[in-house]
């Protein structure tokens, strides 16, 4: 993952204080105070629930994890091995049906089963799919989100914990946690509640009769043996079993400690509702004889209803989705920043983050190196950012696709190169991007929201002014020139003390939108004549009626 560290790169991370750098310095800190911390591997660890179809917090915790990963190699220049485990809690019980899936019915028949058990209800669906399906639902969802993963160029190891329970490799550790069984009860019990207290364990035994994920308290333990006993809840039958093997698994507080020492984990995020479950398991972590890891608890996405996105409930955005309407840098750009803050993660905030990503990427070659490691670009592309420049803003591109009613490619570029006449899809295959993915939103979110209306006499005094200035306007006229005419015919039509409501009724009168471009330079991008044209059809209604 390392590439060649410069030294004047590692000069500037030392003084770097972007929040991937301030992760990376608490954890050299942690290794430090460990017996072995300077020459173990360092784990870094995320975590995903395969209930549901991976959403964008899935991914936003991979990235987030990789740029402190990165961070730290910088920092420790390369000489410490790291190590990326995604790991897949899919021998988990299914609890409940996701809403955002096919074959629900039949999907509730399989409550409690392992996740690995579940059938895949997408290929039940179409039994004609050309994959053939995945062995079970948690497989489907597995393979989304290492395809997501791979996409995006992350490097990392992917752990099932079905495969890890039945292969040995928590065996150690889980004997471990029979030993410690009273100590991890005094640990949880106090925070439930009587009734929970009475059913709960550590354990879950898979049982062999029904290969459901058994929800029951432990009636006798042999360390000697490396057993439990219970009762089947169906026959009332004492079964005793292995705590081995992959014939129990463990609840998730416990399976999460279980995890950090089975694999000495130093480094793994949570999102803000977790701080509880955060301090229990490093509780349990510690009885086990191991060490919590480093982290910290990130702040969690919301819906366009400022609801927390949910697997199960599919709100919010889906990767699938913000990748169809904007590139995959945006979308870590998106990750990266106010990692600790609530955020929408919804349509409407995609436009921004491109842009937003586009004018961090333009500011980067003229910086210091101290200036770069603190850009968000660095962390973004592993301290490798590439060489881009674009000649207009996505935001500019979306309203000219908005005014031109353009869903072709070829006639975007045509008005592009009205402003960079040596524009082309070649030169700028960011750009083509860029206009490929303009056009898909406008159609998905723009155009459905589009609202004309008629302008009021006072607005229609200052559009037939602007209408007027652009016809004497110079040839060849620039964005500022253009810009310029834009506020005189607001300033000296009524619009003198109020022009951001001058700008407003020009988005919303010939936009049909609240907000919109730096208007000079859309007028450059797409023409003056087309602007007027545009003009001339809202002052006869055409725009208003038609909507």
């Amino acid at each position: 993952m390392t590439k060649a560290i410069a030294p004047h790169e590692i000069a500037a991370a030392a003084e770097a204080r972007a929040w991937p750098f301030e992760e990376a310095r608490r954890l050299i800190k942690r290794l430090d105070a460990l017996p072995n911390g300077k020459d173990k591997t360092v784990i870094f660890e995320t975590g995903y629930g395969p209930s549901g179809l991976p959403h964008i917090g899935t991914f936003g915790e991979v990235a987030r994890t990789s740029m402190v990963r990165h961070a730290f190699e910088v920092l420790t220049q390369g000489q410490r091995k790291t190590r990326l485990i995604c790991f897949s809690d899919d021998m988990d019980g299914f609890r409940k049906v996701p809403g955002n899936v096919p074959n629900q019915e039949m999907l509730g028949g399989f409550i409690d089963t392992p996740l690995t058990s579940v059938p895949d209800p997408f290929f039940v669906a179409d039994a004609h799919s050309a994959t053939g399906g995945y062995p079970s639902f948690a497989h489907h969802n597995n393979a989304r989100l290492r395809r997501f993963l791979d996409q995006f160029g992350f490097e990392y190891e992917f752990f099932s914990a079905t495969d890890v329970y039945k292969s040995g490799a928590m065996d150690q550790t889980l004997l471990r946690m029979l030993e410690v069984y009273d100590k991890v009860m005094e640990i949880i019990l106090p925070t439930f509640g009587p009734e929970r207290r009475a059913t709960y364990s550590p354990f879950l035994p898979i049982s062999p009769r029904t290969g459901k994920v058994l929800y029951v308290p432990m009636i006798e333990r042999d360390v000697s043996k490396g057993t439990v006993v219970y009762v089947d809840p169906e026959t009332n039958d004492k079964v005793e079993t292995k705590v081995t093997g992959g014939a129990v698994k463990c609840q998730w507080k416990a399976d999460w400690a279980l995890r950090w020492t089975a694999f000495g984990v130093d480094y793994e995020m949570a999102g803000k509702d977790l701080i509880d479950s955060v301090t229990l398991s490093s509780k349990i972590c510690r009885a086990l004889g191991g060490t919590p890891p480093e982290g910290f608890n990130y702040e969690l996405f919301l819906d366009e209803h400022g609801q927390k996105i949910s697997k199960s409930k599919g709100n919010g955005l889906t990767i699938e989705e913000w990748l169809t309407y904007a590139s995959p840098e945006s979308l870590s750009l998106y990750m990266f920043q106010k990692p600790k803050t609530a955020k929408r993660l919804y349509f409407d905030v995609i436009p921004r983050a491109v842009d937003e990503y586009l004018t961090f990427l333009a500011k980067y070659p003229a910086e210091e190196p101290k200036g770069r490691v603190d850009n968000p670009i660095w962390h973004i592309h592993g301290g490798q950012p590439p060489a881009a420049e674009l000649p207009i803003s996505f935001g500019l591109l979306l309203n000219l696709v908005s005014a031109s009613n353009a869903h072709d490619k070829a006639v975007l570029w045509g008005f592009i190169r009205r402003h960079a006449a040596d524009a082309t899809a070649e030169r700028y295959p960011l750009l083509d991007q860029l206009v490929g993915y303009a056009i898909a939103y406008y159609d998905a979110f723009v155009r459905p929201a589009k609202t004309f209306r008629a302008p009021t006499p006072e607005e229609r005094t200052a559009l037939e002014a602007l209408d007027a200035a652009l016809a004497a306007a110079s040839t060849g006229a620039g964005a500022e020139e253009l810009q310029n005419l834009v506020y005189e015919a607001g300033k000296s039509n009524g619009f003198a003390d109020s022009l951001r409501q001058w700008f407003q009724a020009i988005y919303e009168v010939l936009l049909g939108q609240t907000q919109g471009p730096r208007f000079g330079s859309f007028i450059e991008l797409y023409g003056v004549a087309e602007t007027r044209a545009l003009i001339g059809k809202a002052l006869k209604g055409e725009l208003a009626n038609a909507a």
